[in-house]
């Protein structure tokens, strides 16, 4: 019998909302060439010279509005999942972030401590959807930290439109949304355009076109627009919804030439437009955290309802949901026939 394990990894946390936390939590994400893709020195320059000298506080304040008394959501949600996907699974499930604790290193060795000896890990990037500072950083830093071990391991692929997944995200929008609601806002992780074109394998297609996204491409196993808007339009059709009661945008965006439109922008337009009964979702989360608690559901809330917004809804995550912990198990059967 195949001796196998699973390991999750999830984007982490700082250890508390202190910026004496903040601040290293913010060196390891910002200078992780993936997420700020400009040589060192000068990535260097733009974080240490200018970013944590006032972001830490600012990043603490808002951590400290969603902190809950277990620690970071983010963290507690993922342990939840961890515990949920090995009870579901009968074999050993490993959790790791890749920035702070418990980091990759870590969370492998103590997976490997609880597994003994193993034929096969099974890796789980937590993100529906590929990029480069997500998918890719996580994929190369789990090969980092199996160098020289010889352990055989698979990488389950970005499930944006895994009929599993989006069965489980359509139920969780469809409960969250209340009737009433004139327009769902699929809310997304935003990506600077260079991303795109940079892990574009065809060189020539994401973004050269108007109708990139819907024209066939081998460019689309690795764009993360395309795929965010497969699953935004997977869920509308699920839901029934028509055009012009749903729409996507991208928030947390950092500087200019990122993936339009911004999610705050939405937020401001769309009461001027008669919506006044809105619900967010924010599908490139798996797990609620700083960009979905205090982001959407607390700065979005007051940015729509103070442009003119009545009622606004923060559909919650996946979290540690039964029907997402049965998708997670199907993920995992289908990067390797698990023991199960």
């Amino acid at each position: 019998m195949t001796r196998q394990a699973i390991l999750l990894v999830n984007l982490g946390s700082p250890a508390s909302p202190h910026p004496a936390d903040v601040k290293p939590y913010l060196d390891e994400f910002l200078m992780d060439p993936y997420v700020i893709d400009v040589p060192t020195p000068l990535r260097a320059l733009i974080v240490r010279g200018y970013i944590l000298n006032t972001r830490p506080a600012k990043t603490g304040e808002a951590y400290e509005k969603i902190w809950t008394s277990e620690g970071s959501p983010l963290v507690v949600i993922s342990k939840r999942t961890q515990v949920a996907l090995e009870a579901r699974m009968r074999v050993p499930v490993g959790l790791a972030m890749r920035y702070a604790e418990p980091s990759i290193a870590h969370g492998l060795a103590e997976l490997l401590r609880r597994a003994g000896e193993l034929d096969e890990l099974i890796v789980v990037p937590l993100y529906p959807h590929y990029a480069m500072a997500s998918t890719m950083t996580v994929e190369v830093a789990v090969q980092r930290a199996l160098a020289g071990r010889g352990l055989r391991h698979r990488f389950v692929a970005p499930f944006f439109e895994d009929p599993a997944y989006l069965d489980a995200l359509t139920a969780s929008v469809r409960a969250h949304v209340p009737a009433d609601a004139q327009h769902v806002l699929f809310s997304y992780h935003g990506i600077p355009k260079r991303h795109l074109r940079k892990v574009d394998p065809t060189g020539a297609h994401c973004l050269r076109s108007a109708d990139c996204c819907a024209t066939p491409s081998p460019a689309h196993a690795t764009c993360y627009r395309h795929q965010i808007i497969a699953t935004t339009e997977a869920v509308a059709a699920r839901m029934g919804l028509r055009p012009g009661e749903y729409g996507f945008a991208f928030q947390s965006r950092l500087g200019g030439g990122w993936l339009e439109p911004y999610t705050d922008k939405e937020l401001v337009a769309l009461p001027a437009r008669g919506v006044k009964r809105l619900a967010v979702v924010c599908p490139s989360f798996v797990a609620d955290c700083l960009e979905t608690l205090e982001e959407i559901a607390l700065r979005g809330r007051e940015l729509f309802l103070g442009s003119g917004g009545d009622a606004f809804t923060c559909v919650p995550c996946l979290n540690d949901d039964a029907a997402w912990i049965e998708a997670l198990a199907v993920l995992c059967r289908r990067a390797a026939p698990v023991n199960a």
